[in-house]
């Protein structure tokens, strides 16, 4: 009796997936997708909206597989990522980063799937392959349509979808413009590119140290005349400016000429409020639902470096 695994290693390759997809990974990512067990009858796939974490867990679970939580990379790269390209799954446009971000199997490959076995299979394959170049062109156009466009120096960029990303273009389109007017934007990190945007030769030329990202703010803005840096965190959920995140950028930038300002910016006041504790001393906040306004935390010193 032919394994579900290699059943579903069939299917991919009828569906004209390569031959580095067709691997066992593949086909565990597709069965727990579709929640399909052993015995279970391929009539009896879902496609319910699931995360990586729960792809794993049901693998190990139901295929006797023994996958750690840091296989989610592997999963992703070797699956997840073709399968998306391919237009056999998609996502539910939420922010890569968010805990509500889930994958599941479009509904029109979940239909072929379903009849794999029975005497449909052969029409219901040659259905979907006559379409599935437009399929893929479909949820191709969809990724692109959940992008956000903003643009960058003249330069036309697009984040991925989300709240975060959401509050990043409203610091480029709204804070620079009205508090670091003539400003240039140096480095901008999405939620998926961690350097969307990365200046390496004006870093450089402030005698910056290496960047290491993970330290880095959302946002990094650079005013020539005034020989000032803006380093802006985005906030809706974690990373504002605490006094121990100013040390590791003050770090990074202890040979730089230019001064420092520091911002975190937040989508609106209720969020403002959950931070306001923790936020370090002569720095700045931003909130995109006000725009035209600051809020200081320098005492009698309003926008200016720290040193």
């Amino acid at each position: 009796m032919t394994s579900k695994i290699d059943e579903t290693k069939i299917i991919l390759e009828q569906i004209g997936m390569p031959k580095k997809q067709c691997t066992e990974i593949s086909a565990l990512t597709i069965l727990a997708m579709a929640s399909i067990k052993e015995q279970a009858s391929w009539k009896l796939a879902e496609n319910n909206w699931i995360r990586i974490h729960d792809i794993i867990q049901f693998v190990n679970n139901h295929y006797n597989k023994s996958y750690a939580e840091n296989s989610r990379e592997t999963f992703r790269k070797q699956a997840i990522h073709h399968f998306r390209i391919a237009g056999i799954i998609e996502d539910n446009g939420k922010a890569t980063n968010s805990p509500n971000f889930r994958y599941r199997l479009t509904p029109e490959f979940l239909n072929t799937l379903k009849s794999f076995g029975s005497k449909n299979w052969e029409n219901k394959i040659s259905d979907f392959l006559s379409t599935h170049e437009t399929l893929k062109s479909k949820y191709e156009s969809k990724r692109i349509l959940k992008k956000i466009p903003l643009t960058i120096n003249d330069q036309d960029f697009q984040f991925s979808p989300g709240i975060h990303n959401e509050l990043q273009k409203a610091i480029i389109e709204e804070f620079a413009p009205r508090f670091a007017q003539g400003a240039e934007v140096i480095y901008v990190g999405d939620t998926i590119n961690k350097s969307l945007v990365l200046d390496k030769k004006r870093f450089e030329e402030l005698n910056f140290s290496v960047i290491v990202h993970d330290k880095m703010p959302d946002v990094v803005l650079y005013h020539p005349q005034k020989n000032w840096l803006y380093f802006i965190e985005a906030v809706t959920s974690v990373g504002e400016l605490s006094p121990k995140r100013i040390i590791e950028i003050e770090q990074m930038t202890e040979k730089c000429s230019a001064g420092n300002i520091f911002v975190t910016a937040f989508p609106d006041i209720k969020t403002y409020k959950k931070f306001a504790g923790s936020l370090a001393w002569e720095t700045e906040v931003w909130l995109s639902e006000l725009p035209e306004h600051m809020i200081h935390l320098n005492g009698d010193k309003f926008m200016g470096p720290r040193k």
